[in-house]
């Protein structure tokens, strides 16, 4: 089971640097001896939250408010106020509803003072670091096989209905979300038929509006980092090349500021002679 580690608590790691005593970090560890009841709730959390997702997009945080609930409990017991509908607003209940909201407050703040938080609303950040670490042969160092789960149970809960996936939890499908996600899930070694049929549904929206060159330029770049766009086979065509003006040329490296960034990249074709190439290319996917 997962447990949020909070402050010190989350320096162990040796990769970890700190330069405040790791004041307001937060990091989730796999428990492999934790279970009993806690498991059982966790458990159905996640059910709960799979049968509503389309309805309710985000967790609300439910793991790390299960886990702060065994810890701290509400310091006041307090009953509620429910007024009706032309009943008078009363200092009392005010004050009543504030010390209530207070409590309440008080038990999701960490040891260290601050309230911890889940980023999870974009949809662009997860798949940057899978296929980085992919390239660089880092994948199944950095992040275990449980990480690699809760990565894939994740993006298979944000993925829309309609089979793809947008910029965030609660945006409608674009080609940038859905071509990215579906590379991370491939690199993860999701097959086409996968959590029943969620990769190929994902893979027909992608394929449905138009293939995935219609990415953003943000998104051609993650393809183009170690000659990605071959795992996108039926997703990429030559109709795509002609018609869209992108083809690929090789490089060693792309001087910058940052030094070797890529070995191939993209950029839109200038002259029609350019497109030309775009038959021998076709042949290298």
């Amino acid at each position: 089971m997962w447990r949020l580690r909070i402050g010190e608590e989350a320096g162990g790691e040796p990769w970890l640097r700190t330069t405040n005593a790791h004041a307001g970090r937060q990091v989730w560890e796999f428990d492999p001896a934790a279970g009993g009841g806690a498991l059982d709730d966790v458990d159905d959390a996640r059910r709960e939250y799979s049968s509503r997702r389309h309805q309710l997009k985000h967790s609300a945080d439910r793991l790390m408010r299960l886990q702060f609930a065994e810890l701290t409990a509400p310091k006041l017991d307090i009953p509620g106020i429910k007024l009706q509908e032309h009943e008078d607003v009363t200092k009392e209940a005010v004050l009543t509803s504030l010390k209530r909201a207070i409590g309440q407050l008080s038990t999701l703040q960490a040891h260290d003072g601050h309230w911890p938080g889940d980023i999870a609303g974009p949809m662009f950040l997860l798949p940057g670091l899978v296929i980085a670490l992919h390239s660089t042969g880092a994948l199944n160092t950095v992040l275990s096989s449980k990480h690699q789960r809760e990565i894939r149970r994740y993006l298979y809960n944000h993925q829309n209905k309609d089979g793809g996936w947008g910029l965030h939890i609660e945006g409608p499908s674009t080609m940038f979300g859905s071509v990215l996600n579906y590379v991370t899930l491939r690199l993860l070694e999701e097959g086409s038929d996968s959590e029943d049929g969620a990769i190929q549904l994902a893979q027909n929206w992608i394929l449905d509006h138009g293939g995935a060159t219609f990415t953003t330029s943000w998104g051609k770049f993650w393809l183009s980092v170690r000659r990605f766009l071959v795992y996108l086979t039926g997703l990429v065509t030559i109709h795509c090349f002609q018609n869209y003006g992108y083809y690929h040329t090789a490089s060693h490296f792309i001087q910058g500021a940052c030094g070797p960034i890529a070995e191939w990249y993209t950029f839109p074709c200038l002259t029609y002679m350019e497109r030309g190439l775009s038959a021998q290319l076709h042949q290298l996917y």
